[in-house]
């Protein structure tokens, strides 16, 4: 039921309740005023966002006619680049400057470590994901691949002795190299205990060593003499020797080591959430909602035993001087709201049009997020005062502008202070690369996170040149120039405006979470290339990717970064085409639509039937790969790209989209109530969508996958209601 407002605006009467009754008396505001001036800022600004996405669409209709009039040519850079510039969709750029962001906790602006990003309707998943700035590196490495299953240190029902050793070993070398004694090794310890504040290591010949570097040594809890934790320190990040002296698997009597691990979290309203009505944003905003007031919990049975999550409190240490030594227990969090694109039925203007999404996301998780702001005790978010929302899919200065006076607007309703509200520039689409100067520029007081998404950039890459010709095969595309010209202009430009101790700059996914030996082989490249942060799929792939950030002094790496010359401008237009005329055989052909085709129906079954916007989905070779809508758009772009010039046909493509449903279907034969779409693909609403989001691709906005996927969805909750 929908109800009036003031200046005739209608709202959801269940979001009405929430904001008034949960919300506005928390934050001491009127209610009265609160639905007026909300009225107001959308009938300013939501004329604004939908000129924005206009601009987008006329872009793009001059980007394929250009392109159409220069096929059979050979490609001109320097007439693109000039015409991309007199069109508007590169900008000039202009002098130098350096952002100005402040109160910016430490998590952002000092410290490097890993990133999640979790579903914001997923109650359990966001407490793991908020509960991840702590994990056991005994666990994370006796449950995952980088310990080999092979010459029995297999994982059997009951604890096996042999991995477990294994384990050990592995961590002390990890203690070894990165809080090494002045002389002997941890392996060969028997008893720690700190004397006159200094760590001391006995080995069992009743030799004794301190640390190498004895400022490591930062903290304990228990006596001196028989120490319960010892904590060190390196590079900013936390480690802490756990000791239990009734655990004798280790000589040591240590019983675990915990490492700092998700300094942050981004719980995610956007690309990993199907939330298509009022319903399912209310279920949104109240979880965001706990996380602010502490008062998230969820319930799970495991092994016959309900057990509930909540938010882990502070650690408590004792430091040398005797003081009180606290470390925050959870990440840090930030919120993801959605971008410009869709709108939303929480509510209708005065000329009864939805509202754009992306306005009400940043007043309601603004106003949540102010709750946390008002705490001075129990748990708290942000230390410095700030709230962090983590804005996607702009497109160019315009749009952070955009952005940027939305907070504003959106300070002056909430009564909060200049700036208070920081925004993350996601440089995950095309117009952004090329003008991300002058991006950081329209937020340079707000300003608090860049980021590459190399999937989304890729889906827009297509996008924006599909009529350019047809694309490399996907695994080739990541290949090309362009991609390490936009991964690394995008460091060195954050580097200049200033980012280095006052934001963070941050690289993309490890989309296989099961592959934990291999992401500890490639990840460190993150690190290694300036990112102060990178994502990563679970709290268990935080931990590990932790000792990355021991590993590699960022701060030290990207002052190098400095020195060297930029990567070239012109790298970020070469279009990945393949070369023609085109010789892939049919085999070739059929291998990568079935490729995409899985991808794209594994992941849309769960969306669409069962509103899963985030998954481990198994791919065509059966290895679990963590989906989004990023990788839904690459795929179905690329397939509609395809068959817009002529690579395949829509008899293959139909006849591989069948097959591949089978695929699907055996691979969640076992998931309770899935419903197969083979026999049933003129029915299925799941294999529906996924036609519509191929073969509809090439004129979707930008190539967005969210409103077709909204629009099937929606057919589905109602089908499974009626």
């Amino acid at each position: 039921m929908n109800m009036p407002l003031a200046k005739n605006a209608i709202i959801n009467s269940e979001f009405y309740r929430f904001v008034n009754e949960e919300l506005l008396p928390i934050n001491e505001l009127d209610s009265a005023t609160f639905w007026n001036e909300l009225s107001t800022i959308i009938s300013d600004l939501a004329p604004v966002n939908r000129q924005l996405l206009n601009t987008r669409d006329v872009m793009q209709k001059q980007i394929d006619q250009w392109h159409l009039e220069h096929q059979g040519k050979a490609f001109d850079a320097k007439a693109y680049e000039a015409f991309l510039r007199k069109i508007g969709y590169i900008v000039k750029q202009g002098s130098d400057f350096s952002i100005s962001t402040s109160n910016i906790d430490k998590e952002i602006a000092t410290l490097s470590g890993p990133q999640l990003v979790v579903p914001a309707k997923n109650a359990r998943f966001a407490l793991n994901a908020a509960n991840a700035r702590w994990g056991s590196l005994y666990d994370a490495m006796y449950g995952t691949d980088v310990i080999p299953q092979n010459s029995g240190l297999e994982i059997t029902p009951q604890y096996n002795k042999a991995r477990g050793d294994a384990v050990i070993v592995k961590a002390k070398e990890f203690l070894d190299a990165i809080f090494p004694l002045e002389r002997g090794s941890h392996k060969d310890v028997v008893q720690y205990v700190v004397y006159y504040n200094h760590l001391l290591a006995f080995a069992a010949d009743g030799t004794t060593s301190g640390l190498d570097k004895p400022c490591q040594f930062v903290a304990l809890s228990g006596h001196r003499e028989t120490p319960e934790a010892i904590l060190l320190k390196n590079n900013g990040l936390h480690v802490e020797i756990q000791i239990d002296r009734s655990d004798d698997k280790d000589k040591a009597h240590v019983k675990d080591i915990i490492i700092e691990s998700a300094l942050s979290t981004i719980i995610d309203c956007e690309d990993s959430v199907a939330a298509v009505d009022a319903e399912d944003k209310l279920e949104v905003y109240r979880n965001w909602l706990g996380l602010m007031d502490g008062s998230l919990q969820a319930s799970f049975t495991k092994d016959g035993e309900t057990l509930t999550r909540c938010l882990n409190p502070d650690r408590k240490y004792t430091a040398m001087d005797g003081s009180d030594y606290i470390l925050p227990g959870r990440a840090l969090l930030l919120v993801r709201n959605v971008g410009h694109l869709m709108d939303s039925d929480l509510m209708q203007d005065i000329d009864g049009n939805l509202v754009p999404e992306g306005i009400l996301d940043a007043v309601v998780t603004s106003l949540i997020g102010a709750i946390d702001l008002k705490r001075t005790r129990g748990i708290r978010n942000s230390r410095e005062g700030s709230i962090y929302i983590v804005k996607p899919k702009m497109h160019g200065p315009d749009e952070v502008a955009f952005s940027c006076e939305l907070f504003s607007r959106v300070e002056q309703l909430l009564g909060l202070e200049k700036n208070t509200i920081k925004i993350d520039i996601m440089d995950e689409e095309r117009r952004t690369s090329l003008n991300l100067k002058e991006c950081i520029r329209m937020a340079k007081e707000r300003v608090f996170f860049i980021n590459t998404g190399f999937l989304d950039r890729t889906g827009d890459e297509i996008h924006t040149s599909m009529h350019a010709g047809a694309f490399l095969a996907k695994g080739e595309i990541k290949d090309q120039a362009w991609i390490k010209a936009y991964e690394n202009r995008n460091v060195e430009t954050g580097l200049e405006c200033g980012l280095k101790g006052r934001a963070q700059i941050g690289k993309g996914m490890w989309a296989m979470p099961d592959e934990m030996a291999a992401m500890m082989r490639e990840k460190i490249a993150h690190p290694q290339a300036g990112a102060s942060t990178a994502w990563v799929p679970s709290p268990t792939a935080a931990t590990l990717h932790a000792l990355h950030y021991h590993q590699v002094d960022v701060s030290a790496v990207q002052e190098k970064i400095r020195e060297r010359a930029s990567a070239k401008f012109s790298d970020l237009l070469q279009i990945p085409l393949m070369k023609t005329p085109i010789t892939l055989t049919r085999k070739e052909i059929t291998r990568e639509l079935e490729n995409n085709a899985q991808g794209i129906l594994g992941y849309v079954v769960r969306w669409i039937d069962a509103g899963i916007g985030c998954s481990k989905v198994p791919d065509i070779n059966n290895v679990g790969l963590m989906e989004d809508r990023a990788t839904l758009r690459i795929s179905s772009q690329h397939i509609a790209n395809w068959l817009l010039h002529g690579v395949c046909t829509q008899a293959q493509v139909d006849e591989v989209l069948i097959r591949m449903a089978r695929v699907v279907d055996e691979q969640n034969q076992d998931t309770p109530g899935y419903q197969a779409m083979t026999g049933n693909t003129k029915t299925s609403q799941a294999y529906l969508a996924a036609r519509d989001l191929i073969f509809n691709g090439v004129t979707e906005p930008n190539g967005y996958t969210e409103p077709l996927l909204h629009k099937h969805r929606i057919l589905a909750k109602r089908k499974a209601k009626a």
